[in-house]
């Protein structure tokens, strides 16, 4: 008789060992009921007293178009605001593994070490959503403060392992809640929502060199404290 909990690790280890930022994405656009099925499997995420705290925005064809229209066009001009605090520096491991994964991605597209003009390109990718046919913004209800921003983290979690679960790639996207005053006026946003993050997703392109990296995890021993007596 088969171990079904064996099975079910196996298929969710899988699917966190497979999953990566995808960074470059096709045009094809994703068949609605294909969102809904991801949709569907993220809403299963926990919560705090079951608040569910996120709401989501998806764009779509022209949509899309139009917001990464009008976003390349405000980034610029503005100066970046985001509704939740973003770190206040990197020390230690936080900054050694943040600069692991960028030295990775600029190797990839070959930026070298002070092209600043290319950093710049790349960094301008975020705001192109990576030529991506989607984008869902993610944001929590004001009231219910961190815990509603964590909850919502749990939430883009499961849509990230969806997407990876249904053929698909996804780039979660701080950058983009860096702009929140632009998104919460662009998408009529209530002023009791917090714009948590955004999701650019589709089909990856796996043929571009940018897909090509993937980061390392931590072993145990540097994150794991055990108590035993």
């Amino acid at each position: 008789m088969a171990d079904t909990g064996t099975e079910q690790y196996e298929v969710l280890r899988s699917i966190l060992d497979e999953r990566w930022t995808c960074r470059q994405f096709r045009p094809d656009q994703v068949p609605r009921e294909t969102i809904e099925r991801l949709l569907r499997l993220a809403q299963r995420t926990p919560s705090w007293c079951n608040t569910q705290p996120w709401q989501v925005i998806v764009t779509s064809g022209a949509g899309t178009d139009r917001f990464r229209k009008e976003l390349l066009e405000h980034v610029p001009t503005a100066a970046s605001e985001s509704d939740f605090d973003f770190p206040a520096k990197y020390d230690g491991v936080f900054r050694d593994r943040r600069r692991e994964c960028g030295f990775q991605l600029y190797d990839s597209v070959g930026i070298v070490k002070g092209d600043h003009a290319g950093t710049m390109r790349q960094a301008v990718r975020n705001f192109e959503l990576f030529d991506a046919p989607h984008v869902a913004i993610v944001t929590s209800e004001a009231d219910l403060g961190v815990y509603g921003a964590v909850d919502s983290g749990l939430y883009i979690g499961n849509f990230l392992l969806g997407t990876q679960s249904l053929g698909l790639g996804a780039a979660p996207q701080a950058a983009l809640a860096s702009y929140s005053p632009f998104l919460r006026e662009y998408f009529e946003i209530p002023e009791h929502r917090r714009v948590v993050a955004g999701i650019s997703f589709g089909y990856a392109d796996s043929e571009h060199p940018v897909n090509g990296f993937r980061t390392r995890r931590a072993d145990l021993d540097e994150v794991v404290t055990w108590h035993s007596e």
